[in-house]
């Protein structure tokens, strides 16, 4: 299992209503959308390899 570590952070609360309802559209936590959408972020910059 990969390694992974705890962040923690503020958003709006509007924001959170739409990741809790693409999550739940997803079948997925949360917390598994935001690592997916940071992950794909990175990748389309050049900061993780593809």
């Amino acid at each position: 299992m990969s390694k992974t570590a705890a962040l923690g952070f503020r958003i709006p609360d509007d924001m959170k209503d739409a990741l809790e309802r693409a999550a739940k559209d997803d079948d997925r936590s949360v917390s598994s959308l935001v690592t997916i959408i940071l992950r794909d972020w990175l990748r389309g910059g050049g900061y993780l390899p593809k």
